[in-house]
Parts: structure tokens; C-alpha cells; sequence
């Protein structure tokens, strides 16, 4: 029943400092610090982003958890057994819970032991209204059940099967009164399609939410790279400026002082000589300072981009000799290790996803392997489709196989 956390974005400008693996070495970035779940992505990038048992618990007391326990207890208090031996009524109720509670604890990379625990949920709840004695509050569990499901199923998935549901117990109860039977079944079945709709679009805000914190990130990440190709640039224009324009007036200056001490020696003309030698040199030096290529913040932008991702973990590792200067050259590494996230995520039920950057015979190589499931033989899908064009464009190549913990491993090698 519990969906995924509620996501807050805030933003505001920090510096924060690349690590030396970053090929950046010494470069400070003004990144915005964007909170996801009122945590930092100055924080979160070194921090794990699963927690097993912890997040497990997390999961069980949730505020829909706890409702939906509070329901049960309700139930649980005031149905009575009827003609069969208490003890079984509260064998059943008490299935009803387990089930309910390994539905919310199950996380989704195990998606059938979560269909068994709803079909145990719904088996228990049409043998309560079938034994027991007051069957006008038991159907209240349904209304949890397609609550909870609607957290996971889409409503294609959850208003038909609570249709079958319903239809099934007014069968049970069809040598009955039929009238209030058929009204009873009516009321709750409104109640369901009032708690299916309300956590159909609880689901979609914190989906969209979610959604809007990763495009957050993204576009973060990527205006960290801008900045730092605009700043590049710049650096690149002053010091053609400082080449093309003091440097050879200084050296035109120092030409005419050296004549001029030939023709009429003095001390004075002498030390001027000299002076406008040094200030060339000094010009020189900073011309092959701004010059000197410190490459972009890629680390940064890495590391940006993954936040928001509750899992998998980001282990990322950059050699020292990896400069990467062309935009277009970052971008494409960006892209590719988004992508990455995405599948291991989405797809793979990755907990751990493994990044490295270096370079190899004058090629830039990134290499990327998760520890999810992957299926092989691979279909590739839009994700990598795209991924293969973007890196062929550059010129680059890209070998996917299956990594050695069972996961995907993504090799690709670029121009550098």
C-alpha cells in the first residue's frame, strides 16, 4: 500500500568541491543543491541510496500501512465466527494480515510472492464473508486490498479484478436476501472505487514528483557542463586575446627598445629592454595557463545526476589522466551513464551500479555494470537503441553484455 516517498524539490546555489579522481583537479563548481526527500545532493551522492531492512520497516509504517492495519483491527473486533470454531475465523484474519504485510514489505523485484500475498488477501476476505456470522463489515477488507493494489496496478489491473471480487461474493450470499445483499455489495463497491481512485492518483503525484526530480537533475547536470564549457571558452578567448594583441605589441616594443639601445645606449633604455622582456614572459606564462586544459566537471555532473535515484548506488570512478574537453564528448558520457540508471532501475532491480572512466590507447573508455537481473539474450529497446546512435555518431563503440554478478555490463569506447 505504501508507494514510493514523497519527493520535495528545493534549490539554491553551493559550491562544492570535485574529487581529485575527477580529472578536474582543483576546479570548485558553483552546482545548485537540490534536496530530494529533504536530503541533500551534497549529502546523498556519498550516501547509500537503499537500506535494505531498514528501508523494509520504512516501507511496513507507512502511514497507508498503518491505516490499513487500524481497518483490520476494526474487523477483527467485531466479526464473529458463526457456526465454525472461532479459532478458524481467526486463523483466516490473521493469513489476511500476514498477506497484507508481505504486500507492502515485498519490494518489486519480487513481483510474484506479491501477487500470491493479494490473491491470499482476497481468498481470505471471500471466506470471512462466507463463514462468518456479521458479513456486513469483512467486505471492508476489500476496500484495503484494492486500496493497496492500486499503489502497484494500474487501474486496468485493479477496478476488473474487484469486480470479480464483488461479483463473487454476491454469489456466496446469493441464497440470501437478495435486495440488501445487492445494495451491500453496491456501497462497498463505491467505497473500492473511491479508495482505487484516490491511491491511483496518489501514485501518479508521486510518479510525476519523482519524474520532476530526476528531469531537475538532469538539468542540472547538464548546466554544470555548460557553465564549464562557457567557462573554458572564455579562458580560451583571453588568451588568444593576450596572445594576438598585447603579446605582439610587447614583443614589436621590446624590438624598437633593443634599436634604440643600439643606436644610443643608456641605462635607462637598458632597463626598459629588460622590463618588457620580463612582461612578455609573465603574458606568456599566462597564456599557457589559460591555455592549460583542466577539462569539464564531469564527476559533478555524474554524481548530480544519480541523486535522485533511490537506487542503485553509484560507485564512480574517474582515473586522473581522463580530461575530457568537448561538450559534446561529456554529454554523450552523461547520456550513456543516464540511460545506465534508468535500465538498472526500472528494469534490473539493480542495487549497486559501477562507473569508470579512463583512457585506453588515446580512447576514452567508459565502462558500466550493475548487479540487477538482465535477460540474454538482450532485446534492446528505445533506452539502448539510442544509446548505440549517440555513441556511434561519435564516432565510438558500444559492446553490452552480461556483467559477472548477473547484471548488464555496458562497454563504450569514444575518441577522446
Amino acid at each position: 500500500m505504501a508507494g514510493s516517498e514523497d519527493t520535495d524539490v528545493a534549490v539554491r546555489s553551493v559550491s562544492i568541491s570535485t574529487h581529485s579522481s575527477s580529472g578536474a583537479t582543483g576546479h570548485r563548481r558553483e552546482v545548485p543543491e537540490v534536496t530530494f526527500c529533504d536530503r541533500a545532493i551534497a549529502d546523498a551522492v556519498h550516501a547509500p541510496q537503499h537500506g535494505g531492512m531498514r528501508e523494509t520497516l520504512a516501507r511496513l509504517l507507512h502511514p497507508l500501512n498503518l491505516a490499513g492495519i487500524a481497518t483490520w483491527l476494526a474487523v477483527a473486533m467485531v466479526v464473529r465466527p458463526g457456526d465454525m470454531p472461532p479459532w478458524r475465523n481467526d486463523v483466516l484474519l490473521l493469513a489476511w494480515l500476514l498477506a497484507f504485510l508481505g504486500a507492502s514489505a515485498i519490494c518489486e523485484r519480487y513481483k510474484a510472492w506479491r501477487v500470491a500475498c493479494f490473491a491470499i488477501e482476497a481468498t481470505t476476505t471471500l471466506a470471512l464473508v462466507w463463514l462468518a456470522d456479521n458479513r456486513s463489515t469483512t467486505p471492508v477488507l476489500l476496500v484495503v486490498l484494492v486500496a493497496q493494489m492500486a499503489m502497484v496496478y494500474p487501474l486496468r489491473v485493479v477496478l476488473p479484478f474487484a469486480l470479480a471480487v464483488n461479483v463473487a461474493i454476491y454469489l456466496l450470499l446469493g441464497h440470501e436476501s437478495g435486495d440488501n445483499n445487492l445494495a451491500l455489495m453496491l456501497s462497498y463497491g463505491g467505497f473500492q472505487l473511491f479508495a482505487a481512485l484516490t491511491s491511483h492518483y496518489a501514485r501518479s503525484a508521486e510518479e510525476a514528483r519523482d519524474r520532476l526530480a530526476q528531469v531537475n537533475a538532469d538539468l542540472l547536470a547538464t548546466r554544470a557542463l555548460l557553465a564549464d564549457s562557457a567557462r573554458d571558452g572564455e579562458r580560451l578567448r583571453v588568451a588568444r586575446e593576450l596572445h594576438d594583441v598585447a603579446g605582439h605589441k610587447l614583443t614589436a616594443l621590446r624590438l624598437n627598445l633593443r634599436a634604440l639601445q643600439a643606436a644610443s645606449p643608456s641605462p635607462q633604455l637598458q632597463l626598459a629592454e629588460q622590463l618588457s622582456a620580463e612582461l612578455l614572459g609573465d603574458i606568456r606564462g599566462v597564456v599557457h595557463a589559460l591555455r592549460d586544459p583542466h577539462g569539464l566537471d564531469i564527476d559533478t555532473a555524474l554524481r548530480v545526476l544519480a541523486a535522485p535515484y533511490p537506487r542503485p548506488t553509484l560507485q564512480l570512478s574517474i582515473d586522473d589522466d581522463v580530461v575530457i574537453e568537448d561538450p559534446a564528448l561529456a554529454d554523450t558520457v552523461l547520456r550513456t551513464v543516464q540511460e545506465a540508471l534508468t535500465n538498472a532501475a526500472r528494469h534490473g532491480q539493480a542495487k549497486l551500479l559501477a562507473v569508470r572512466l579512463h583512457r585506453d590507447h588515446g580512447r576514452l573508455r567508459v565502462e558500466i555494470e550493475d548487479d540487477g537481473r538482465a535477460q540474454f539474450p538482450l532485446r534492446e529497446g528505445h533506452g539502448l537503441t539510442g544509446m548505440r546512435e549517440r555513441i556511434v555518431a561519435m564516432h565510438g563503440r558500444l559492446h553490452v553484455s552480461q556483467a559477472t554478478r548477473g547484471g548488464l555490463r555496458i562497454e563504450a569506447s569514444l575518441p577522446a
